[in-house]
């Protein structure tokens, strides 16, 4: 709402005066506490957000300030005294804070001494000290942030990004948030969030006070936030030349790349610092690097390190005023703007906080003014007088630490800029010509076009999604249209990825010709996705990445040789199930074997239990099985004869002897297999071989019985005839032929029993 709406009450008790300052999440408004009597800024959810599809991210977002910044009570951090709903939007009440942030002194002085530098410091240690002694981690901690009051005081604002160390990850969304210049390896590589984290920051920006620039720089977010991952950040001496050693030790300490080489925490580096600050000579107080004022135009050193979300713009709509509030309200980082206070102090003065919350301590009152400097919004983000009054900034207060600074006061610094201890500033231009008005008008301007379009850049435009970035080592032709990141180191653009805050799957695969750890190919929603390709974010999308695990390994089995294995038995599926692919096998170079069946392993290189690339090439000879044989006639053939021939083909006899009247002994009388009927190597044949005749040697039977001794030859085979040439009176045999004794075939060669004559009287 302008001025010339009609005033607005929330809940009956916050008067609304008048617009400040518009967010890409919220916008602020300046107030009136009916009840307390003071000015406090209202930090009001955009209607859109507050009905849109993610409105419980951002009402957790506002939750968290106000739960973070409540707890802390330290003058140095700006207050929050209450938080609700109204008309279904969610609000905060925060302190007023007159003033300006560190990035207008910043843009205005270009460079500050020893003393200015190291009393910012402190004070900013002293809050976040009180901050991670409840366990709350800060997380976006740079110049926009440092608020400081009328009186020069810091006041930390903005503590939408904090989360109590306990959980101080950013796994759970999944995004990487801070401002690029300013972050910690640990929130760049491993989405940690530390309160060693909060030290690198400030290490950061003490770095960039002294020096009128950050160590590293670079148009390019993602190569910003990579130089702080990969490399230390250089000893403030490199560009300071003549820094007091202590000075320069001190900061590299913050800036550590290394967690563990930091302080532990705000405390423990307060102390350090005060420690380093009570020997430090005057001329170390007064040391400063001659820069010229960059008056607004210096390059933009917090471009957002989480690309494809929108910076938010506060702009109020009217002209520059005495007072502004913080509007970093969006996941984002973008500038943080000065809370007035009610009456010009840091802090509201005469009032208590609502039940529940803490008091805000009230501050010191100052010490002597280090320098005085018009204080004029050079961006419609920073907190402004008038035109014509001035803010005392960059004051030292009034504990141990600053009062060893304002021993310094009123001396010329190394830089050359006069320290004005007088009360007198020096001459100005007409607010109208100066440099800070000219830029805020542009700003303006720009803001404007920005508010208009910004519905349309944030659920259509390219707020509404992320674009593939390039991966480092891979090259993209000017006119490439589709620039694939295959062969891009995965663990890199993996960290590309999640500084970004691109939500992405992996699987991995095997690859001939990618290298393992190497990206193969990238998709979104099954389609390729290349450099720039877009991923929605309306519509949940991620980018899947598939990963090489380099040339698939597989190993020859180690039984693959015996025929009474599954793998024996199956060698070439036995070579495919491991994984080769360039399997050798000419069948026409496969042999006969006796002893291994059909199928079976004759050889192999390499050897079984190799291993090797899948598809290295494996030679493998198989066996045709036993070689097809004619059964050979052998019959009639003698023993040895038919040996020979059986020995030829490779056939076993099963040899068995039995008489035959017919064949001479020694001779094949038969054959289970016929001859030419088809046979293979190592086939059995049952063979018979002749004993001859069947031959007894015949008993003697003379004076015998004639009927016994026929009995007893008939028994042995042989046929009896009996012969009584002269009768048979007694029946017993007088002669025998053939004689006893002689060897007698049973049968003649027609098989006919031999016949024994008996002879009787």
């Amino acid at each position: 709402m302008s001025e010339n709406e009609p005033v607005q009450m929330i809940e009956g008790r916050y008067r609304i005066v008048r617009n400040i300052a518009e967010g890409g999440m919220a916008t602020v408004y300046e107030a009136v506490d009916e009840r307390l009597g003071r000015t406090v800024a209202i930090k009001v959810m955009h209607m859109q957000l507050a009905k849109g599809p993610h409105r419980d991210q951002f009402v957790e977002r506002f939750r968290r300030e106000a739960n973070s910044a409540a707890a802390i009570a330290n003058p140095h951090v700006v207050q929050v005294y209450d938080t609700g709903e109204y008309n279904g939007l969610d609000f905060l009440v925060m302190e007023y804070v007159h003033g300006v942030n560190l990035r207008h002194e910043m843009n205005t002085q270009g460079t500050f001494s020893v003393r200015e530098t190291l009393r910012v410091v402190a004070e900013t240690l002293d809050g976040l000290a009180a901050a991670h002694r409840i366990g709350v981690v800060h997380r976006d901690i740079k110049p926009e942030n440092i608020l400081l009051n009328d009186r020069g005081h810091v006041q930390i604002t903005d503590f939408g990004l904090a989360k109590a160390a306990s959980q101080a990850t950013l796994s759970s969304t999944g995004m990487l948030l801070g401002t690029a210049a300013y972050l910690a390896p640990e929130m760049i590589e491993k989405n940690q969030a530390t309160a060693q984290g909060d030290l690198y920051s400030v290490g950061i920006m003490a770095w960039e006070m002294l020096a009128g620039k950050v160590p590293f720089d670079s148009d390019n977010p993602v190569t910003l936030v990579f130089k702080h991952v990969h490399e230390d950040v250089p000893s403030i001496a490199t560009v300071c030349p003549g820094i007091d050693p202590a000075v320069a030790a001190f900061i590299s300490h913050l800036t550590a790349r290394a967690v563990d080489a930091r302080p532990s925490d705000g405390m423990a580096a307060a102390e350090e610092l005060r420690r380093m600050a009570a020997k430090l000579p005057l001329e170390a107080w007064q040391y400063r690097l001659h820069a010229e004022p960059t008056d607004g135009n210096r390059t933009d050193f917090t471009a957002p390190a989480l690309v494809g979300t929108v910076a938010e713009p506060a702009v109020p709509g009217e002209r520059p005023s005495a007072a502004s509030a913080a509007t970093n309200t969006s996941a984002a980082p973008v500038p943080t703007t000065a809370m007035p206070a009610n009456g010009g102090s840091g802090t509201a003065s005469g009032t208590s906080a609502p039940t529940g919350m803490p008091s805000p301590a009230l501050p010191a009152p100052p010490a002597p003014p280090v320098a005085r400097t018009t204080a004029i919004d050079s961006s419609m983000t920073q907190a402004m007088p008038q035109p014509g009054s001035e803010t005392q900034v960059l004051s030292p207060v009034d504990d141990q630490f600053t009062q060893a600074i304002a021993m310094t006061d009123g001396a010329q610094d190394s830089g050359g800029a006069a320290q004005h201890t007088d009360g007198m500033a020096p001459a100005k231009k007409p607010w109208w010509k100066r440099p800070p008005f000219i830029i805020t008008i542009v700003v303006v301007l720009v803001l404007a076009l920005v508010a208009s379009g910004g519905g349309w850049w944030w659920f259509a435009g390219p707020g509404s999604y992320w674009s593939v970035p390039q991966a480092e080592d891979v090259t993209c032709a000017a006119d490439e249209s589709q620039c694939s990141l295959t062969g891009a180191d995965w663990s890199t653009y993996e960290s590309t990825l999640k500084a970004l805050g691109i939500p992405y799957e992996t699987k991995q695969e095997y690859s001939d010709d990618v290298a393992e750890g190497k990206i193969i190919a990238t998709s979104v929603n099954g389609s390729d996705a290349f450099v720039n390709s877009r991923i929605s974010k309306r519509q949940n999308q991620k980018l899947t990445v598939t990963i090489s695990r380099g040339v698939k390994m597989a190993t020859i089995p180690a039984d693959i040789t015996d025929v009474n294995s599954a793998n024996g038995k199956s060698p070439l599926a036995a070579l495919k199930k491991a994984g080769f692919t360039n399997i050798k096998h000419d069948s026409s170079k496969d042999e006969y074997s006796l002893d291994k069946p059909e199928g079976t392993l004759l050889t192999i290189s390499p050897d079984p239990g190799t291993t090797a690339k899948h598809n290295a090439e494996v030679t493998v000879t198989l066996s045709k099985g036993p070689m097809p044989v004619s059964m050979p006639d052998i019959v009639g053939k003698t023993k040895d004869e038919m040996q020979a021939a059986f020995d030829e083909l490779k056939l076993t006899a099963n040899v068995t002897e039995q008489y035959d009247d017919k064949v001479a002994a020694g001779d094949v009388i038969s054959a289970s297999q016929q001859a030419g009927a088809q046979l293979k190597w190592g086939d059995s044949v049952d063979v018979v071989i002749s004993k001859g005749p069947e031959t007894t040697v015949l008993p003697n039977v003379v004076g015998m019985k004639y009927d016994a001794a026929a009995a007893q030859l008939e028994k042995l085979g042989f046929t009896v005839k009996k012969s009584a040439p002269l009768g048979d009176i007694t029946h017993e045999v007088r002669v025998q032929s053939p004689k006893a004794g002689e060897t007698v075939r049973i049968r003649d060669e027609n098989g006919t029993p031999t016949v024994v004559t008996l002879t009787v009287v």
